[in-house]
């Protein structure tokens, strides 16, 4: 059966002069006649049976229509864009790897790390993109995702990579090095709050046996990296996991307020969809960075209290997170 698709001329020109509002810097961009445009978006709206623009004596404008399918269009361009350069660059040669990954991890932690895997396994290519809210893979091309947060993602193999240990630091020039705050001193500090963990200082402080007034108040950072800087800036206490400031406590810029041995109920993990579990250039990263996950907790003790048999753990309820 022939596919409903338009061709990619019309496509391309729709696209152009839908971004430009015009059909003349359109019609520049593609090196073609203000003419060519006009029949290409014609020869276009024929084959959809609706108008994409509206023509007055100022210009043309986007119908509704015309702005949701500019939208998807210009998309699925892209799309197509990159699939061809990438196939170009590598010759059709070796695999590629979509995997979606959480901000501050993917630039404090994994990224050092890959030159490594680059190395050794120049025939994979990992494409990173950032996930910090939750998402479906179907609705995506994503392989993988690596996320902080509980193996209960439905319809996926969840590979165990390390336990969260999140401390409490700041600047040392908001607080003095070794002094020791109790219960009554918290409330005198601003506490920098992280947006998708709302309860994050209060399990933190019932983790010490305390309760501090105003533990979810104070500013909210969507990324850790924001936290990150607002309290070397000394804007106030932050609370992050200490793989994501392992450079900032080695140069001193943060300091930990309180040293308090912590395990957070999060856990990263590697996860993909089950179908995906035969991929041999995914089996060799998931190799590789549960390696490197290894030996970066056993040191620390990330790993201890693991709930769980074991590093994979398969759900069977569906693609949802």
């Amino acid at each position: 059966m022939r596919r409903k698709i338009p061709s990619t001329a019309s496509l391309s020109a729709f696209e152009a002069a839908a971004r430009h509002q015009s059909f003349t810097k359109a019609a520049d961009e593609l090196a073609v006649t203000q003419s060519a445009v006009c029949r290409q978006i014609a020869s276009l709206e024929d084959f959809l049976g609706l108008k994409l623009f509206r023509r007055d004596r100022r210009g043309v404008a986007l119908t509704e229509a015309g702005v949701a399918y500019s939208r998807k269009v210009a998309s699925r361009l892209d799309d197509v864009e990159r699939d061809t350069l990438e196939l170009m660059a590598r010759g059709g040669q070796g695999d590629t790897l979509e995997i979606a990954v959480v901000p501050t991890f993917a630039t404090k932690w994994l990224l050092p790390r890959m030159p490594a895997f680059m190395s050794t396994h120049p025939e994979i290519t990992i494409n990173l993109s950032t996930r910090t809210r939750p998402f479906l893979f179907s609705d995506t091309e994503l392989d993988a995702a690596i996320y902080a947060g509980a193996a209960t993602w439905p319809g996926t193999t969840s590979q165990f990579l390390m336990r969260e240990s999140p401390i409490a630091v700041c600047s040392p020039y908001l607080i003095p090095p070794r002094r020791k705050l109790t219960a009554s001193d918290w409330t005198r500090y601003r506490l920098l709050q992280q947006s998708t963990r709302p309860y994050a200082w209060r399990d933190w402080f019932a983790s010490r046996s305390m309760q501090v007034d105003g533990d979810m108040s104070g500013p909210r950072f969507e990324l850790f990296s924001m936290q990150t800087e607002a309290a070397i800036q000394g804007m106030g206490i932050a609370l992050i996991p200490r793989l994501l400031i392992e450079d900032e406590l080695q140069r001193r810029v943060l300091i930990p307020v309180a040293h308090h041995d912590y395990l957070s109920d999060r856990s990263y993990y590697l996860t993909y969809p089950e179908q995906k579990s035969d991929s041999a250039p995914l089996r060799t990263f998931g190799e590789w960075i549960e390696a490197q996950a290894r030996s970066y907790r056993e040191p620390l003790g990330l790993d201890r209290a693991h709930s769980g048999t074991g590093c994979l753990r398969q759900h069977h309820s569906g693609l949802k997170q």
